[in-house]
């Protein structure tokens, strides 16, 4: 019979915030594959635990991969595990769930840390719709590349970065989205240093080209606005429907008449409005 692996996450730098269920899976695996094996002996001398090892991480993924799979198709399982945070996110971990996924050997995953969703929550930008960026590319013409082709996306966007790239990223961002784009800059999440700065593009640039960047990065940034609402008056076309609707209009028609009074677009002005009354 086939075993299983076990995505679990671990604490991207408060090693309080490993969970119970994640310790007993790490103490239940047969062996434990590591993005880098003195990391995780850390954390495991933490939970009082001894367990076999088997390194796996980017450099090696093509080999051990296969082995690690061939051992769980004999019977082990295996829980896999990255330096900090969420298993098979912006890691190869992915290839080696692909590869279980495509040999059916079943994949259990373990709510847990993640630097996305931390950053996210912490932003104080929209979080409803978003996307997941990773770390962009080394090379200067392909990070541009990558980022001229984001310039248009509304949704909220989350970059990984290192503190040896930080200062071209951000420079990279303002001439992509505009100096006035909204970022978080979230620096070391759960550490000792943790800290979140909520600025404009430009104003990240400016901080830390006089600042040297220390640490690892996420970087939330804001989404473009939509150019329904960047004409006429949103905010008063939204309280005059509003308005209008306290006054008996149904809500299409104080829509309406509120779109044509502050030139905003009708049907937004109308979503927005329903979105707000639960209608």
């Amino acid at each position: 019979m086939a075993g299983k692996l076990y995505l679990v996450p671990t604490p991207i730098g408060n090693l309080g915030d490993i969970s119970r269920r994640a310790a007993e899976i790490l103490a239940q695996a047969d062996f434990i594959a590591a993005e880098d094996t003195r990391v995780t002996v850390k954390l495991l001398n933490h939970l009082g635990l001894r367990k076999p090892m088997a390194a796996y991480h980017r450099h090696n993924c093509g080999t051990a991969g296969p082995a690690i799979l061939g051992r769980m198709e004999a019977g082990e399982t295996c829980a896999l595990v990255t330096d900090a945070g969420t298993p098979a996110i912006s890691d190869p971990g992915e290839e080696l769930v692909a590869l279980c996924a495509a040999s059916g050997v079943p994949v259990e995953a373990v709510p847990g840390p993640c630097a996305l969703t931390v950053a996210l929550s912490v932003s104080g930008l929209p979080t409803a719709r978003f996307t997941f960026e990773g770390f962009l590319p080394l090379n200067k013409k392909n990070r541009r590349a990558r980022l001229d082709a984001l310039a248009d996306e509304g949704r909220t966007m989350i970059f990984y970065e290192a503190p040896h790239k930080l200062r071209a990223t951000l420079d990279d961002l303002a001439d992509t989205f505009g100096p006035d784009r909204p970022v978080a800059v979230c620096r070391e999440l759960t550490k000792l240093h943790e800290e979140v700065l909520r600025l404009t593009v430009g104003e990240a640039r400016d901080h830390y080209a006089a600042q040297e960047p220390r640490g690892e990065f996420v970087l939330v940034v804001g989404g473009r606005p939509s150019p329904e609402k960047t004409e006429g008056d949103w905010d008063a076309a939204l309280e005059r429907t509003e308005a209008l609707r306290r006054e008996g209009l149904p809500l299409k028609a104080a829509a309406a008449r509120a779109a044509e009074e502050y030139g905003v677009k009708k049907r937004a002005l109308y979503n927005e409005a329903a979105a707000r009354t639960g209608k």
